[in-house]
């Protein structure tokens, strides 16, 4: 008995933590942000834990709206998903150290 006990406790452990690594996706309704759910359907990706997550997202963004609010009408519970930044892939102006130079504080039109 002992044993099994030990491997179920086990498994939970494992469970727990994997779905304490899951990424939270902006557009689920559970997680649900507005700014980053358009810019990830818009721009096929979003930035979780300092990794960019690549995505394809079928429909358009009010339906992954009308869907949080769906969600919350029916008395959901919102942790909302972080905005944030991937660092590496921002480098506006060109490509690599050139157009890192270049593109900085240049301004369309001037």
């Amino acid at each position: 008995m002992k044993k099994s006990a030990s491997v179920a406790l086990g498994l939970v452990t494992v469970l727990a933590a994997a779905r304490a690594q899951r990424v939270a996706d902006p557009c689920d309704p559970a997680t649900f942000n507005a700014k980053v759910c358009k810019a990830a359907v818009g721009g096929g990706a979003y930035c979780s834990r300092g990794a960019r997550i690549a995505t394809n997202y079928s429909q358009s963004y009010p339906y992954y709206y009308d869907q949080y609010r769906s969600y919350t009408a029916q008395g959901g519970a919102v942790i909302a998903s972080p905005a944030e930044l991937c660092p590496g892939h921002l480098i506006h102006g060109g490509f690599g150290a050139t157009g890192l130079h270049h593109g900085a504080g240049s301004r369309a039109g001037s």
